[in-house]
């Protein structure tokens, strides 16, 4: 069963507060109670600001309640992707990183195949290559997402 239901527009820009809300309405319709731990997964997801691992959320979210276990921070992150709140970025065999997709302006990423690091980049020539192309062959895009793999400046150093 297809669980997946993107209540806003890909690259719609929200606040925090919009996506809060956004996340409890997707719970609520999923017949799932809004708990404390919970709501503390969704904070430290929403102030990480960047590509996390579900080990880094842990982590951050242990620090505030010792209570919440490894399992429940996945299982939220399962359901912020759902919501469409989260993307999962997998890089090869290593850890997969999920990025917010509130509060962000259509990006792509340069990532580094030795060390990791994501760096996010906007070109406007690359979108109007890509709407060109889609054009040209009667296609509608709906999203994309364009990662290129390498190795930064210091990792070839």
């Amino acid at each position: 069963m297809l669980k997946l239901v993107i209540i806003f527009r890909w690259g719609e820009n929200l606040g925090k507060e919009e996506a809060k809300r956004i996340f409890r309405e997707y719970i609520k319709r999923q017949g799932l109670r809004n708990t404390k731990q919970r709501e503390e997964i969704l904070d430290a997801f929403l102030s990480s600001g960047g590509h996390i691992t579900v080990d880094e959320l842990f982590d951050r979210v242990k620090k505030k309640d010792s209570s919440i276990g490894y399992a429940t921070v996945h299982r939220n992150l399962n359901l912020l992707l759902e919501a469409g709140l989260a993307e999962e970025i997998k890089i090869g065999k290593g850890k997969t990183r999920y990025e917010q997709m509130h509060m962000r302006e259509h990006h792509d990423h340069l990532i580094c195949l030795k060390c990791g690091r994501f760096i996010e980049v906007v070109d406007e020539n690359i979108e109007k290559l890509q709407n060109k192309l889609a054009e040209e062959n009667d296609f509608k895009p709906v999203r994309h997402k364009l990662e290129i793999y390498g190795y930064c400046k210091k990792c070839r150093t």
